[in-house]
């Protein structure tokens, strides 16, 4: 394990090739890397990025993940969305930006790197919130999603929120507690949610302590004792961050789901 996990979040990449819009808000954009090397179109891969919804976290921080996704020859679209602490973010907005920007994207993309993006639905790879947020997509709007790869998703909204991770994040996102708000938490949350109709594949450290492990286990049990086609990775001497860091161990596990996502398409 790297002697600072989180130096992922700020190592420099190289830049994206193009930017894309799907709205009008200036975070309505998603950023687009192109495949490395020649070959045939591939389906899109688009990042959604954690941060437990707040406006301080951005795509940046995905930035190394998506450029060793691009070399390993993937089309990659980093998608951006309005956030907790800023104007349209939270509740329905986050969520909805995430649905606008994964169902318009492969057209966007196609457009912007022409003769490299499959025709057909994009797999989503989300980490941390991105992964609630990814996996939120493909139950709200399965037909727009070829797979889920979920980096230690928070899976669950209800437990999150009896847990306070992040101090108050999932509050933030939804504006209140489930006994408050149960419309917006049995919407938003993965959980009651379950058989995801879309193929997922879930990875999570056991050393995580920003998600336990324990929400994806269960998040995973319950999803394949409803029939949902879903598995579970762990890595025992994982955290929080070597998931979407190139230079991990755990790195060659998150790539080999990636390809058995696509490869079953």
């Amino acid at each position: 394990m790297p002697a600072d996990p989180r130096a992922v979040l700020s190592r420099p990449a190289p830049a994206p090739d193009a930017t894309v819009s799907y709205g009008d808000h200036p975070d309505q954009v998603a950023d687009l890397r192109r495949p490395a090397g020649p070959g045939p179109a591939r389906p899109l891969v688009v990042v959604v990025h954690g941060g437990f919804w707040r406006a301080e976290y951005d795509r940046r921080h995905t930035d190394p993940l998506a450029a060793a996704l691009a070399a390993l020859g993937h089309p990659v679209a980093q998608v951006e969305y309005r956030r907790t602490g800023q104007p349209g973010g939270g509740w329905p907005g986050t969520l909805t930006d995430v649905l606008t920007g994964v169902t318009e994207l492969p057209r966007l993309a196609a457009e912007a790197l022409p003769g490299r993006v499959a025709a057909g639905p994009p797999v989503l790879v989300g980490h941390s919130a991105g992964g609630h947020l990814a996996l939120y997509a493909a139950a709200t709007a399965p037909a727009a999603v070829g797979g889920v790869l979920a980096l230690a998703p928070v899976s669950d909204l209800a437990e999150a929120y009896r847990l306070d991770l992040d101090v108050g994040a999932v509050a933030a996102l939804l504006g209140g507690g489930p006994a408050d708000l149960p419309d917006r938490y049995a919407a938003a949350d993965p959980r009651p949610l379950v058989p995801i109709p879309t193929r997922t594949v879930v990875i999570h450290g056991v050393l995580d302590e920003q998600v336990p492990v324990a929400m994806s286990r269960e998040f995973v049990a319950a999803g394949r004792a409803a029939g949902g086609d879903i598995r579970l990775v762990e890595l025992p001497e994982c955290e929080h961050f070597g998931l979407i860091d190139p230079e991990s161990a755990a790195w060659p596990e998150v790539t080999a789901a990636l390809r058995s996502l696509l490869e079953d398409r």
